[in-house]
């Protein structure tokens, strides 16, 4: 069976390896009569099963003593919530307003009524096309929050900002073990899972415990002290996808690991972005100093031309590569498990496009 160039930003393409493991235990894993999908969530086998994806994604990130790592649902969204909840001690909380995602989770500190809410950059007024600049500051705040990848704009941070007085919340959905971070210079990291990890219904936390000392009172499942107590097991877990992270972890330790990983990323990128470059008819609508490894949208300029694009790439099995309506034209997310035979591909089929039209150099 020919599988599809999907180009997916999410849920996304995973490794085909990892998904010829899971078919292969589907019916019964290390031969216990019994899918992942139907066995305890309290059995030693799964408890093996998420023991070993903390330790691989622990290493993976050489995340240091110190920081809890934690196995959630929800999704990123529900944790635009749950980080002023847990977070918040009533001083001020900034927000880099740097894309879609970074607008909603300072809406929902709004919803909240968190108090001093501060916007300390943001690049909207030019619909996120780069990443804004952040002012220094030595202003003590509970935390300040960044999206370290902007999915839907194509935009990244491209150097983490420090902060004296201010530990670095980031939502890093898009970009977790895509990119080179240091755990250190962050206070707590999220993700969704079903981008660079595996399928959707995995939230990932990462979070300084000392950070969580807090006196609020909050609902048991959004309180994160309940799930650190718990080892991510207090209520039944997203099972199926926490196995399906871990076969991902492995896929990537034995590549390399992620600084493997990142480079085989900027190949990806560059290819595509060399190619947008060299058009006559493709532009990329993001600062040259913000692009994204893993997001990268292109546009012709002509709504009609990039509607034909999609649909005669679609015809060829280079499927998603619709751009999201806030941007248009087209946007090809290129995660880890992406192939660079398929970048490859699609660069080849731009340029043909291009020659047809009559516009290739």
């Amino acid at each position: 069976m020919k599988r599809a160039r999907n180009f997916s930003a999410g849920p996304a393409i995973l490794p085909e390896s990892v998904l010829e493991k899971v078919q292969s235990e589907m019916l019964s894993y290390k031969d216990s009569g019994m899918s992942v999908m139907e066995m305890s969530h309290r059995s030693s086998l799964f408890e093996e099963i998420i023991s070993d994806a903390e330790q691989l994604l622990r290493e993976l990130m050489n995340i240091p003593e110190g920081y809890k790592v934690l196995f959630l649902q929800g999704g990123a969204s529900l944790q635009f919530s749950m980080i002023p909840m847990n977070l918040g001690k009533g001083g001020k909380v900034g927000y880099i307003n740097s894309g879609s995602w970074a607008k909603k989770a300072i809406s929902e500190a709004k919803i909240l009524k968190v108090p001093n809410i501060e916007v300390l950059a943001s690049s909207e007024a030019d619909n996120f096309t780069y990443i804004p600049e952040i002012p220094e500051t030595d202003e003590a705040y509970d935390y300040i929050h960044i999206t370290t990848n902007n999915t839907i704009e194509g935009t990244a941070f491209q150097t983490i900002p420090r902060f004296v007085n201010a530990p670095i919340v980031a939502d890093m959905s898009s970009n977790i073990l895509s990119n080179r971070y240091d755990v250190n210079d962050f206070g707590l990291i999220y993700a969704g899972a079903q981008k660079n990890i595996g399928p959707a219904g995995l939230t990932i936390v990462i979070v300084k415990e000392d950070l969580i000392q807090t006196e609020n009172t909050l609902p048991s499942m959004l309180d994160y002290r309940t799930h650190i107590k718990n080892d991510s097991l207090y209520n039944t877990p997203p099972s199926f996808s926490i196995y399906v992270a871990k076969l991902v972890f492995e896929w990537l330790k034995d590549l390399g690991g992620v600084e493997a990983m990142v480079k085989m990323n900027e190949e990806k990128a560059g290819l595509l972005y060399r190619t947008i470059e060299e058009s006559d008819l493709f532009s990329s609508p993001v600062a040259v100093n913000s692009r994204s490894l893993t997001n990268i949208p292109f546009v012709t300029g002509d709504k009609d031309l990039d509607a034909k694009f999609v649909k005669e790439a679609t015809a060829l099995g280079f499927l998603n590569l619709k751009g999201h309506r806030s941007v248009g034209g087209m946007r090809a997310s290129i995660y880890n498990a992406f192939p660079y035979e398929g970048v490859k591909e699609l660069t080849e089929f731009m340029k043909a496009f291009e020659a047809k039209e009559g516009k290739f150099k």
